[in-house]
């Protein structure tokens, strides 16, 4: 509480009971937010709820399942796809509106250290939902206009991804977005995924491309989009993981978003195989580069399996670490679903590409991680925003 001191207030503030009252004319009897105020603190880390719902439509419209189980998978696909695009169109107002109404808490969100890196999650929302579209809405709305919804919003997902790759470690190089004490965060991870997101969603867009040149020019911007990402998530990897040896575990209600590291290792899977595929339409199946893609994607695939399941592993034990400590849900706990999803997608190409039964296991085992993990998290994201504790500041 406040002191309240002798001192008169400030012109034009109300106090006491005016307070009281203005409070709750704005936020309603029940201290839920009320009118302009439900967007008052939209912040970019919402739009991982339409990350991590869409990831389960792409990730289940891949997955290696018996032919019996096709029906019910397809149905939780489309189900998925479909809420997650709601998510988009509805986030996409709520923050048109936050920046109209709320200007100054906006340019706050993006001027804050942490709350910028999260400006990543918008353009892999935009490359999700597009891919899901593609995937999985097509049985909705047509495959041409399916396909053309996918261009669209891969086109708009990867402008804002390459923008965030560039400007947000650029405000964090000039002292603007440095961790308490200096230290590295894995939100810093959030702005340089986007890239390989489109590097793996756009390999599905090379084959309806006219073959030739057309063709060959985005399949070399898609590689140049992977080593791009790539390079740069490991090194902040690294950079995490120092932190995490030399100065202890993050804050607890920061925890979950350690698992954002898993991201790049899942999503760099998932492209290097889909570039493989992307190689052969282009160059054609036979070609000597279309059999060398195809050779490292199963290499580096595999290679990074086991990394992953290291990154896997040190996540479950830091958060079960803060678990104990106090640890409440907030909507960082969206950072259990789409890094796990991706690692779906890797699992499930690595085992097309090699037809071994211990990998589509593995595959089918992270589905269920992923799903038990989104039903948590989204059961506490509906709760938090009917009684308006998520749509308040933190």
């Amino acid at each position: 509480m406040r002191s309240s001191g002798s001192r008169p207030p400030a012109p034009g503030r109300a106090t006491g009971t005016a307070a009281s009252a203005a409070a709750a004319t704005r936020a309603g009897t029940d201290g839920r937010p009320r009118g302009r105020e439900l967007v008052a603190h939209v912040t970019p880390n919402w739009f991982a709820s339409v990350m991590g719902t869409g990831v389960v439509a792409v990730a289940a419209s891949s997955l290696p399942v018996p032919a019996a189980l096709a029906p019910a998978l397809g149905v939780v696909a489309l189900g998925a796809w479909a809420l997650a695009a709601m998510l988009l169109v509805v986030l996409a107002v709520a923050t048109a509106l936050h920046w109209r109404l709320h200007r100054e808490t906006a340019l706050a969100h993006a001027r804050h250290p942490v709350m910028a890196t999260f400006y990543g999650a918008p353009a892999m929302a935009l490359l999700t939902v597009g891919a899901g579209t593609h995937l999985v809405g097509q049985q909705v709305v047509g495959a041409g206009p399916a396909l053309v919804a996918f261009a669209v919003l891969w086109s708009l997902g990867t402008l804002l991804g390459v923008a965030t790759a560039v400007v947000v470690p650029f405000r964090t190089a000039v002292g603007a977005g440095l961790a308490p004490g200096g230290g590295a965060l894995p939100a810093w991870m959030m702005p340089v995924v986007p890239p390989m997101v489109s590097a793996s969603t756009g390999a599905l867009l090379v084959p309806h491309l006219p073959a030739g040149q057309a063709r060959l020019t985005l399949l070399l911007v898609l590689v140049a989009l992977f080593g791009l990402s790539l390079v740069a998530g490991l090194m902040t990897a690294t950079l995490v993981h120092g932190r995490l040896l030399g100065a202890g575990p993050l804050p607890v209600q920061a925890a979950p978003t350690v698992v954002i590291t898993l991201g790049v290792v899942g999503q760099s899977v998932t492209a290097a195989h889909l570039l493989a595929g992307a190689t052969a339409s282009t160059l054609g199946a036979g070609s000597a580069a279309a059999e060398v893609t195809a050779v490292l994607a199963v290499g580096y695939g595999a290679a990074m399996t086991g990394f992953g399941g290291l990154l896997l592993a040190l996540a479950a034990l830091l958060v079960a670490h803060a678990a104990r400590r106090g640890l409440r849900f907030s909507l960082t706990w969206w950072s259990f679903t789409f890094p796990v999803g991706t690692c779906v997608t890797g699992a499930s190409g690595l085992a097309a590409a090699t037809g071994a039964v211990a990998v589509e296991a593995l595959a089918l085992a992270l589905f269920a991680l992923l799903l038990a993990a989104w039903a948590v998290v989204a059961t506490g994201t509906a709760r938090g925003t009917a009684d308006g504790r998520l749509l308040r500041p933190a």
